[in-house]
């Protein structure tokens, strides 16, 4: 299998979900982890609507930190599964995944008989 293109939308893909992150989290080098910021639009003093406003805002930033990191980590075990040789593999079964299904999402770690799985 050429690998190259899978790599190079990998790659594309991957920096665009950092540049994203790093709009809205810090990146904790002790945790390896992306920890959401909270939004510095709403500075100075605030009242009890501003408090749930900033809070229900920082709940929303944290889920989709959530979100673009479980993304940006099944990118770099794709990565890493270019290097290693073992890209396209099924984690389960260990067969090729189908091509469609990596075309449509080449950080796919199962083939779509066992996607679902846990």
């Amino acid at each position: 299998m050429n690998t190259k293109s899978f790599k190079e939308k990998l790659e594309i893909e991957k920096k665009g979900l950092e540049e994203e992150l790093g709009q809205i989290a810090i990146f904790n080098t002790e945790t390896n982890m992306w920890d959401a910021t909270p939004d510095q639009d709403m500075m100075g003093e605030i009242d009890d609507n501003d408090a749930a406003d900033r809070f229900e805002n920082f709940e929303e930033r944290s889920a989709m930190v959530t979100t673009l990191q479980a993304r940006l980590i099944d990118i770099n075990i794709a990565l890493g599964k270019i290097e290693s040789n073992t890209f396209g593999l099924c984690e389960v079964c260990n067969q090729p995944i189908e091509a469609d299904r990596l075309e449509a999402n080449p950080a796919a770690r199962k083939d779509k008989t066992h996607m679902n799985e846990q």
